[in-house]
């Protein structure tokens, strides 16, 4: 199969562990660029959270992002798809995030918000190695669902970070059984993303193969984390990191090596043999 995409998720695939692009990376999807080869981001971040990587991998052209909820074409500077949650169903979901001890990320297309009390406590939350971004970028609300329903139409995502996986699963389970429509997906160690119903990373990648003109068969997408889960299973060459969870190696066809060892330049080399 000649396969015309590759879709990169960032935390836990592009990026290492302590947030870089590793140099055999940047040198490995420049060839694949140089050979034809459209590449996008696949990845849970919006805009603002990109800042610190376009000038490192201005080759990128695409993005597949707040978890497919938005797709970009950064070269057009156009928007190809956006698909917000509606306020009320925001609303009752932030009650149910509530209920446990929460860090709250609301997350439009272009910006990322939260309390101005939960950055300096982040690692509390599993989420300490984005502190020093999310100081630099996002924006400060006391009242999140104020700024929301001051933005309407804009809040593509909210994500809860817990203090333990157990708390994590908890919210889960209530925002299932509130019958809420979201898509719902974990990420990072205490994260649950929701997103609109029917939102998805595999959502946002069918949006963007049609701009691109390819089939979703002839994508290839990487990732490691569950949130990855519903782009790698729609997709003709799903690969794992080698960090990945157990759940995404087992739908994975290829595995690769970890995040801090050059997995992406491994798959690279191995599938386009550049």
């Amino acid at each position: 199969m000649p396969y015309k995409l590759l879709a990169l998720d960032m935390d836990g695939t592009l990026l290492t562990s302590n947030k870089r692009i590793a140099p055999r990376t940047k040198e490995s999807l420049a060839r694949l660029d140089a050979a034809g080869i459209p590449i996008s981001y696949c990845s849970g971040r919006c805009f603002s959270e990109l800042l610190d990587y376009p000038a490192e991998l201005p080759f990128v052209r695409y993005g597949v992002l707040a978890s497919g909820a938005v797709v970009y074409d950064f070269v057009a500077r156009r928007t190809l798809a956006m698909h917000a949650l509606d306020l009320d169903v925001l609303l009752q979901a932030m009650r149910i995030g509530a209920r446990e001890e929460t860090m709250v990320h609301v997350m439009s297309a272009s910006v990322s918000v939260v309390r101005p009390a939960d950055i300096p406590v982040m690692d509390r939350f599993g989420m300490g190695v984005y502190q020093g971004m999310f100081e630099r970028i996002c924006v400060r609300a006391e009242d999140l669902g104020a700024w929301a329903a001051a933005h309407p139409g804009e809040v593509v995502k909210v994500n809860f970070y817990h203090t333990s996986p157990e708390a994590r699963d908890r919210t889960r389970e209530r925002l299932v059984a509130s019958g809420l429509p979201l898509t719902l997906a974990n990420a990072e160690q205490t994260s649950v993303e929701c997103s609109a119903l029917g939102v998805s990373k595999a959502q946002g990648l069918q949006t963007l193969a049609d701009y691109v003109g390819c089939t979703m068969a002839e994508v290839v997408a990487v990732g490691d984390s569950d949130n990855d889960m519903a782009a790698l299973e729609a997709v003709g060459l799903p690969v794992a990191m080698g960090n990945a969870t157990d759940a995404i190696r087992e739908v994975a066809h290829m595995v690769v090596a970890d995040n801090d060892h050059d997995g992406i330049a491994q798959a690279v080399s191995r599938i386009w043999g550049v």
